[in-house]
């Protein structure tokens, strides 16, 4: 006998549509607030106080519907990460660049999904959602299934991990990286950082670092590509 799905991944697969209960209440919408109050202040800033406050209603009243902020965090990401795009697997590089800038952009209206711990591998409808429409966009590929799978999953750390660098810089008003390297990097040491600090590489306004991720991204699809059969 199978072990029992935890009471969240219970809720999202198989009771999609909870009633609305006493206050005018909903899971719908205390989520929905959540996402609201994160993504403008950060998921450090979410309480089950703070989401009460904003609600207008007790925060005992919460609990009816979510047993915890880990189980709301669940219901969170599930909503937030929303459909992914509709893809044409008959091109799969044009749908893997479609689903990763998807992500890209997900995870730049939702900064937050960037500082959630998961708590196990994603298993909500949502997260699922996606996995399943980047495996899809190879079907054609020839690739294994194992290969299939490898390939998603570096184009989403890729992306995920150039999100949050793009994120934290804008976030941190960070100081001029390129003027600290050059005042440490000795080129006898780092001869390679710093040939790519004479070629200005660390010099480009914060606001080309979308080519850079899509410049990456390329490069990562050019390697998937000789792969394929």
């Amino acid at each position: 006998m199978s072990d029992p799905l935890p009471r969240a991944l219970e809720i999202l697969w198989h009771e999609p549509n909870a009633p609305r209960r006493s206050g005018g209440l909903s899971r719908e919408r205390i989520v929905a607030a959540a996402i609201a109050l994160a993504d403008a202040d950060g998921l450090g800033a979410l309480s089950m106080a703070r989401l009460a406050e904003r609600l207008g209603c007790g925060t005992m009243s919460l609990y009816r519907h979510v047993a915890n902020k880990d189980e709301l965090v669940t219901f969170m990401l599930s909503t937030a990460t929303r459909q992914p795009p509709a893809l044409d697997p008959s091109d799969w590089r044009a749908a893997l660049d479609d689903w990763a800038n998807g992500l890209w952009q997900v995870y730049h209206r939702h900064p937050w999904i960037l500082q959630a711990t998961a708590t196990g591998p994603p298993a909500d409808p949502g997260q699922v959602a996606w996995l399943e429409a980047g495996l899809a966009a190879l079907a054609h590929t020839g690739l294994a299934e194992r290969d299939k799978l490898a390939a998603v999953m570096v184009v989403l750390h890729f992306a995920r991990g150039a999100a949050a660098v793009h994120v934290e810089a804008a976030h941190v008003g960070s100081p001029d990286y390129p003027a600290l390297l050059r005042r440490v990097v000795d080129k006898d040491r780092f001869p390679a950082l710093s040939a790519a600090l004479a070629d200005g590489v660390f010099d480009d306004a914060d606001n080309d670092r979308e080519a850079d991720f899509r410049s990456g991204l390329a490069q990562l699809l050019d390697g998937i590509a000789t792969r394929v059969k």
